[in-house]
């Protein structure tokens, strides 16, 4: 018994100094980087000041940042729209069905993403596999142009990030119970119905956690505009990456990633009230 309490202390403490090592340090390092002075040779220099926060209020900066914030919206409610049909029938599918189609759902997992969105550039291009389509069909008199819009990195993030969106509602339609349905019909409810006053309230939980599990990830998934929006489609990841390895500006990229940090918290604390008082309501009801 002592041996096992030893044994769980050591783990404990294993665990905790890995995270204030490669969690809490960098953290606090970020954090008192972004309030240092630029330095062209140095990088930064130990002078404390506000400077790079009062340059993110230039309008160049808060439209990267509305950007960001839109096009994570947009893939986030695609996924839904897509994911939740997909999960609740997958959910309804018998098991051995069910481990199948999740297993061609992580598929793409296999993969990395870097190389995935290079597809997605060759299928989008101008003498890709959408152009070759609608050229043969008749459709276009001459190929169109898709790489290098917002509706290139609105699909590149859609593609990546479906699964995120699929896994944890699928997770939740799994447990849910049909008799309840099955009942609600009984008593004359229609489709919209029962979908509205059952199914909707009860997979909330999965909704919410896979609009954070997307909303989130997408907000630093730098390379997708880069490769397919172009210069013109930089969101809130490209801004860190291009100050930290081009501009040598660590002072605000370090204030770009403590705001995206901080927006990212509100939304996980936002989710964690929203869940409290649903789990509440429930079971108060």
């Amino acid at each position: 018994m002592k041996t096992w309490s030893k044994s769980k202390f050591f783990i404990i403490i294993l665990i905790s100094l890995w995270l204030v090592l490669f969690g809490v340090v960098p953290l606090l390092m970020l954090i008192v980087t972004s309030f240092l002075t630029q330095d062209p040779v140095e990088f930064f220099t130990l002078s404390f000041s506000l400077t790079s926060y009062q340059e993110l209020i230039n309008p160049r900066y808060i439209e990267i940042i509305l950007r960001s914030v839109k096009f994570a919206g947009l893939t986030t409610l695609l996924c839904l729209i897509f994911g939740y049909p997909f999960a609740w029938f997958t959910g309804r599918l018998r098991k051995r069905f069910r481990t199948l189609v999740l297993i061609l759902l992580m598929v793409p997992f296999w993969t990395n993403s870097l190389i995935r969105t290079y597809a997605i550039r060759m299928v989008l291009g101008q003498k890709g596999l959408v152009n070759t389509i609608l050229l043969s069909t008749g459709l276009i008199d001459s190929p169109i142009r898709l790489l290098y819009t917002d509706l290139a990195v609105v699909l590149g993030l859609f593609y990546l990030m479906l699964p995120f969106m699929i896994l944890p509602l699928y997770a939740n339609v799994e447990k849910f119970d049909y008799r309840l349905v099955e009942a609600a019909r009984d008593l004359g409810a229609s489709t919209f119905t029962w979908f509205r006053r059952v199914v909707l309230p009860l997979t909330l939980p999965g909704i919410f956690a896979g609009c954070i599990m997307v909303f989130v990830p997408t907000m630093g998934l730098f390379y997708v505009a880069a490769l397919l929006g172009g210069a013109k489609q930089l969101l809130i990841g490209n801004l860190i990456q291009q100050q930290f390895l081009n501009a040598h500006n660590w002072p605000l990229g370090a204030a770009s990633s403590v705001v995206l940090i901080i927006m990212m918290a509100l939304m996980l604390a936002g989710y964690g009230l929203i869940l409290h008082r649903f789990t509440v309501r429930r079971y108060d009801k």
